[in-house]
């Protein structure tokens, strides 16, 4: 099955999450292209037989560059599997209004998106502090400090659930791949 893995990042948690998803469909015989949305100029989505679509949410939006790649492909995409991967802080968390202003960012997503992807999934993201400047990692480490979390701005800490997300590829490439 050839997959089309377009993402948008941030400080980088979601291309580490993209990596981890090529290289997981790749082990299992599948043909990948990991693609930043920032350079999906001239992609022809339609040569592709599953896609995974994956944001992060900042200030409660998705990277504008994944909703304008997702909707200029929209035709193509809504014609075949696809997997979004929505990516925050937040989905670590198990505070019920959180999960529910997460999904409520999906659905907004997918609006821009002018298709309903077939799947959606929140991953945990990250404290990426190497990433931060000054005025960034207070705000991160005031965010922390509301959830009871102790983190150290001299360190990233990772939230994503690797075996989780493993689970989850897995479950969707074989599922895209019974509906080809």
């Amino acid at each position: 099955m050839r997959v089309l893995v377009l993402y948008a990042t941030t400080e980088g948690q979601t291309r580490k999450i993209c990596r981890f998803a090529a290289d997981r469909l790749v082990s299992e015989g599948h043909s990948v292209e990991l693609l930043n949305a920032e350079d999906a100029e001239g992609l022809d989505a339609g040569r592709f037989d599953a896609a995974l679509l994956a944001g992060s949410v900042h200030i409660g939006k998705i990277q504008p560059a994944l909703i304008a790649a997702a909707r200029e492909h929209a035709g193509a995409l809504a014609k075949m599997p696809t997997l979004y991967l929505q990516v925050s802080l937040a989905a670590a968390g198990k505070d019920p209004g959180e999960l529910e202003e997460l999904r409520e960012i999906a659905r907004e997503a997918a609006e821009g998106f002018g298709w309903e992807p077939s799947r959606t999934e929140q991953v945990a993201g990250a404290f990426r502090f190497s990433e931060y400047d000054f005025f960034k990692s207070w705000a991160m480490r005031w965010i922390a400090s509301q959830h009871r979390q102790e983190v150290d701005p001299g360190r990233d800490r990772d939230y994503t659930d690797w075996t989780a997300l493993g689970e989850i590829l897995d479950d969707w490439a074989a599922s895209a791949a019974e509906r080809r």
